[in-house]
């Protein structure tokens, strides 16, 4: 009984890593289908009626969504580089900026993703090891930049702010703010600390001497 029990938990550690990625993989296409699907709806409705068994057809061939909206990711990425496409960006901006409740959300997120995938961001860019919930208890997060606005009238010293992910999801976490004297700069990467914390501490780094 026990080797059954053993072989088992043997079996579910090999297969639940595999069938995790491909359920990820497949939601990620489906969402990709799903929005070709909701476009090709629209064009539908717009378009002329000797056009609509052509983009019918396109909605149900299975695949074509995915290789579409990653085509014109690409494309909107080339169009974005070159010297007009940054002209339209910011003409395209300034129109939803003048946008009630549409502005608030739309900045938001644009700094936010600016920060995150700006190859001159420097969210994320160090792992860090914090006191918390409470002192002599420790957490790894990330270093996202320094308080700002008029939180920096109202603390005294030098200050970090963090992002304290939660496991075994990281999507979902804290913003914190720490004084520098308080934290530890870990010498580990950032996929190395993600990965820490989404096994919950069973996938953990290569060991390092200790910096002197």
């Amino acid at each position: 009984m026990i080797s059954a029990k053993k072989y088992f938990v043997t079996g579910l550690l090999v297969w639940a890593p595999l069938a995790i990625t491909i359920w990820v993989i497949v939601w990620m296409l489906g969402t990709l289908d799903s929005v070709f699907g909701w476009m090709i709806g629209v064009l539908t409705v717009l378009s002329p009626d000797s056009l609509q068994p052509v983009l019918l057809e396109l909605r149900d061939t299975p695949g074509i969504g995915v290789i579409l909206v990653l085509l014109g990711i690409l494309v909107t990425g080339a169009f974005a580089a070159n010297i007009f496409g940054q002209w339209a960006l910011r003409q395209w901006d300034k129109l939803l900026a003048r946008i009630p409740i549409v502005k608030s959300i739309y900045s938001s997120v644009k700094q936010v993703s600016d920060t995150l995938f700006s190859s001159n961001g420097h969210a994320f860019r160090k792992a860090l090891l914090v006191p918390y919930p409470r002192p002599g208890v420790w957490a790894i997060a990330f270093l996202t930049g320094t308080p700002g606005g008029d939180v920096v009238n109202h603390l005294k010293g030098d200050y970090v702010s963090v992002y304290l992910p939660t496991t075994p999801n990281p999507t979902s976490g804290f913003f914190l703010m720490f004084a520098c004297a308080d934290v530890i700069e870990l010498d580990m990467s950032v996929d190395e600390a993600l990965k820490y914390i989404v096994s919950m501490g069973v996938v953990a780094p290569a060991h390092l001497p200790m910096l002197p």
